[in-house]
């Protein structure tokens, strides 16, 4: 009984268990399951939806906190919603804010990952993270949890790329990655068709356009990131696939992985760099 549990794994990808030995999955047709190159750090730090999505959330809550932290002074309380709890801009920069004066004056390029990360105050991210909680279980869902992160990768990068463009000076929050995954709903919706993606398409529809209608009532809401966000992920949902169209693979396995190790690689730098010229007193 013991021979038979060491020989039996799940499936990298489609998580069936499965015989450690087999030369292809019986249920998904992948190809050498038990490889070490198909059960490596990533397929295994990706084996839990729910703590791919926890993880987002906590990253993006430990750099709100350390934004804070980075204030000289203690953060502002006020009863101004839009001004409680917020950290003072140069904390933001040295963090990684991104826009046209880090860019062009520091050429802070690696921002446009670390901004996804940071936030202006108690509501901004609450909002942003209560969102976000909303419509990432529905993009792993149709697309699995690999493209889900590279939808919120490079789908912010891009709508921060497209903001920077269009002359935006100073910019932080996750709506470009957030508006990104709404972008590849909306693609799916419309490309599957029928009563269930006609549904998701009218309910996302309504999402985009109360988003549009908040960015220009409220001032200093990034527009052109929230518009650039949602033209990525409809972009980059119809190039990755969709479940229904194309499972997940091992080329989107290690698209994951890179946006992992370079997400981390920008927060750690960010973090690291913010404190050298904190205590250098610049």
């Amino acid at each position: 009984m013991a021979d038979q549990k060491k020989a039996a794994i799940l499936c990298p990808n489609c998580r069936k268990l499965i015989g450690k030995d087999e030369s292809r999955c019986p249920y998904c047709g992948i190809a050498r399951p038990g490889s070490r190159l198909k059960n490596n750090v990533w397929t295994r730090g990706f084996n839990d939806p729910d703590q791919i999505i926890k993880t987002i959330l906590y990253f993006n809550i430990g750099f709100y906190v350390i934004s804070l932290l980075f204030n000289p002074m203690m953060p502002r309380f006020t009863f101004n919603p839009m001004a409680f709890l917020s950290p003072e801009n140069k904390s933001l920069l040295l963090l990684g804010a991104t826009g046209t004066i880090p860019i062009d004056a520091l050429n802070r390029w690696w921002t446009l990952i670390s901004a996804n990360y940071l936030h202006g105050n108690i509501l901004h991210i609450f909002f942003n993270m209560f969102a976000f909680k909303q419509i990432a279980p529905l993009v792993v869902q149709e697309y699995g949890v690999y493209r889900m992160f590279v939808l919120y990768t490079l789908g912010g990068a891009i709508g921060f790329l497209v903001s920077y463009l269009a002359g935006v000076a100073f910019t932080i929050g996750a709506s470009a990655a957030l508006t990104s995954l709404i972008g590849a709903t909306l693609y799916f919706g419309k490309s599957r068709g029928g009563t269930y993606g006609q549904t998701i398409y009218r309910q996302i529809g309504a999402w985009t356009i109360g988003i549009f209608i908040f960015g220009f009532i409220v001032p200093r809401i990034n527009n052109w990131g929230h518009g650039g966000g949602i033209a990525a992920g409809v972009i980059l949902g119809f190039l990755l696939g969709y479940h229904e169209r194309k499972p997940e693979n091992l080329f989107h396995k290690i698209l994951a992985g890179g946006c992992m190790v370079l997400t981390i690689t920008v927060l750690m730098w960010a973090i690291g760099s913010g404190i050298f010229y904190r205590l250098a007193g610049q």
